[in-house]
């Protein structure tokens, strides 16, 4: 199993600026977030960064650093361009680990590029987890995935709750302790000819109306594999709450494994 890491960075960040430098632990996220991906059977990890401070911190761990172009509208067109001047092959597959998830674990990354190995129909594959609140299901920061039953392949992503019937039915399944959706976990892996294609497209109606990025491509007819996830995948730092809890489970748990 032949794969690469590619780890977006960006400096910008509303709620936390400078987010991929913050210190946990006495070590920027995006180095915690790097030294997770090396535990990952890849044969090799990047940064892509368009910011010269993120550059230059990521310089000084590694050497697998690429600089992008300040344009890019997703980390997946930044992907692309690091695939690009790696010169990597249109079969190669490339896994995108977002650079503010310091505690991803390697067994994920390994999950989500075998399958696309596997899924010959696929050019994509992500994975996902069963919710089990009715809260969780409403909120429009929780993506759901629909999925085919057989091939595993996605058949749409919403922030709405889906499915749907009505909310009786789905308090109910709660209330029994079942899972009424599937909530979409954002790692992905590529097939570089996507990625190639991907950033020729311009953006969908869904997209825009979801403002899920996954929608351009299923709207151009790629399919994405979805799974399970085997492995419990803490949620990334989005805000100083986050950040917080992370520095402690460091501080409780080491390096976090």
């Amino acid at each position: 199993m032949s794969f690469t890491v590619v780890i977006p960075a960006r400096y910008a960040s509303t709620r936390l600026p400078g987010k991929p430098l913050l210190d946990i632990g006495g070590k920027p996220m995006i180095q915690r977030v790097f030294e997770r991906s090396l535990e990952s059977d890849a044969s090799a990890v990047y940064i892509a960064t368009d910011d010269q401070r993120v550059y230059e911190c990521a310089k000084s761990f590694t050497d697998n650093v690429c600089l992008t172009a300040d344009t890019h509208q997703s980390g997946t067109d930044r992907i692309q361009e690091v695939a690009s001047q790696l010169k990597l092959s249109a079969e190669d597959v490339i896994v995108n680990v977002q650079g503010d998830e310091p505690l991803i674990p390697p067994a994920a990354i390994n999950q989500v590029a075998h399958n696309l190995l596997l899924s010959a129909e696929a050019g994509v594959a992500s994975l996902f987890e069963d919710i089990h609140s009715l809260e969780e299901w409403q909120n429009p920061n929780a993506v759901k995935v629909v999925v085919e039953q057989s091939s595993g392949l996605a058949l749409y992503f919403s922030r709405s709750p889906l499915p749907w019937r009505s909310a009786e039915s789905a308090q109910q399944l709660v209330s029994e302790g079942q899972a009424i959706a599937k909530r979409h976990i954002g790692i992905y892996a590529y097939r570089v000819s996507t990625l190639n294609n991907y950033v020729q497209w311009s953006q969908t109606e869904l997209e825009k109306a979801e403002r899920l990025e996954q929608l351009r491509a299923m709207s151009h007819g790629v399919r994405i594999h979805m799974a399970r996830a085997e492995d419990n995948i803490p949620a990334g730092v989005d805000t100083p709450e986050d950040l917080e809890n992370v520095r402690r489970y460091i501080e409780q748990h080491g390096e976090g494994k």
